[in-house]
């Protein structure tokens, strides 16, 4: 179950999640290992929470070789050595309606998983984005003795700021991927660091196009727009369609445009087809990808994407961008009624940057006519493209600084001052 956060609000994902059954009953407690050997567990919701947190575990393995790793991830998790009891993809819910309809699913597996936390008496306890789930996890954990750490601080700066006093509740420490958070949690008296985002020490200053063309088996000389409309069934199903539609819309006017769509998973791309059909797309001139989307922003001259961690992506590959976004009418009547948001920019860059490097068409705004002209403001202004390329640079320094290195070092601070395993546990 994710909220409003600065990593998983929307991303596209780079390949899919592999869904696991769910496990045997639990026992009512696990019995004492004995073991003197470090224990860490930590859950992710989604595919950015699953990397971050594969990074986090190998930069925290370096430091403790015999570290044992548990909780809630994906193939990126499991693949770095953690033992994960629940599949991320169990989380990955958007919107609050679909919310809802998994509440009662969801709070039964919070309790057997934070009864498990607690039974396995682990060192630290590291929520990695997901605060609808996370935090609540931490703050049961925190009353028990276990110190907790949130990695990538909810939405403060966009919303509600006064989470930040329930988030330190549940938080010994916050680990923050952008600059302007920390300020919010220390005028809380909450200990945040900023530690970076890791896709910044990832991507390359620099990218490459013509190598990125290749791969894909797209023309050198093409005019190309890769079309990214979400990574959740959802998300896809509210953005397909206008998407699409501008799509089809700037291929009758731009003869060379090839269209580049990287699918997260078989669900979307089995959607993605069907839409695309409906849109009438030349197919001679459209590729659909299974995942691939980093290669397919850097394939692209403009990026049409979903709000979300993907614009941020879409920045560090130093592409233009259109980001379009619809929630459920449902949804946004809700936060518009009660006047949630409080600000004027969603798409990442443009917050970083405290101005409009990218359009941003929300909810109603969100049309075929109106994202197929912003697409073609900048297939027809190369200057201000090239006028983009310092703004985003300036980001990418500002945002690289070897984050899941920097994490694990506020961890091991944090872990230095641990008590005894044993005693944990006393409050169940």
């Amino acid at each position: 179950m994710t909220g409003n956060s600065t990593s998983g609000n929307g991303e596209q994902g780079t390949g899919t999640q592999t869904s696991l059954p769910h496990p045997s009953p639990l026992p009512a407690a696990f019995p004492a290992t004995g073991s003197t050997r470090l224990r860490i567990a930590l859950v992710a919701g989604e595919a950015s929470g699953d990397g971050l947190g594969a990074g986090l575990i190998k930069a925290l393995r370096a430091r403790y070789p015999d570290a044992e790793f548990a909780g809630i991830g994906g193939d990126a998790m499991r693949n770095a050595g953690c033992e994960t009891w629940f599949d991320a993809s169990e989380l990955a819910l958007m919107g609050l309606t679909e919310i809802l309809r998994h509440l009662p699913r969801l709070l039964k597996l919070r309790r057997e998983f934070r009864q498990r936390v607690l039974d396995w008496k682990p060192d630290v306890f590291i929520g990695i984005d997901a605060p609808d789930f996370n935090l609540g996890v931490e703050q049961w954990l925190k009353q028990r003795g276990v110190r907790t750490v949130h990695y990538v601080s909810p939405s403060v700066w966009a919303w509600r700021e006064k989470r930040a006093e329930k988030i330190g509740a549940s938080a010994d420490m916050v680990l923050c991927l952008f600059p302007m958070e920390p300020p919010i949690y220390a005028r809380h008296g909450i200990d945040a660091r900023f530690v970076g985002h890791p896709m910044a020490d990832e991507i390359p200053l620099q990218t490459d196009r013509d190598g990125a063309r290749q791969t894909l088996g797209i023309p050198a000389q093409a005019r190309v727009l890769a079309v990214l409309p979400g990574s959740r069934l959802g998300e896809v199903s509210r953005l397909g369609p206008p998407f699409f539609a501008a799509a089809w819309q700037l291929c009758e006017q731009m003869r060379d445009l090839h269209i580049v769509v990287p699918a997260a998973n078989a669900k979307c791309k089995a959607l993605i087809v069907e839409q695309m059909r409906t849109a009438a797309l030349p197919s001679a001139r459209v590729h659909l990808l299974d995942g691939h989307a980093r290669e397919a922003m850097t394939a692209a001259d403009v990026v049409m994407l979903a709000s979300g961690t993907a614009t941020l992506e879409t920045m560090l590959v130093k592409r233009p961008m259109v980001v379009g976004y619809r929630v459920a009418e449902l949804t946004y009547r809700i936060v518009s009624t009660l006047g949630l948001i409080k600000v004027s920019r969603y798409a990442l860059p443009n917050v970083l940057a405290n101005k409009d490097l990218a359009p941003e068409l929300m909810q109603h705004d969100c049309t075929a006519d109106k994202l197929a002209a912003a697409v073609r403001d900048w297939f027809e202004h190369p200057e201000r493209v090239a006028a983009l390329q310092a703004d985003y640079l300036k980001l990418h320094q500002q945002l690289r600084q070897d984050a899941s290195a920097r994490a694990a070092d506020a961890v091991a601070e944090l872990l230095a001052g641990r008590g005894n395993r044993e005693s944990q546990g006393a409050g169940k």
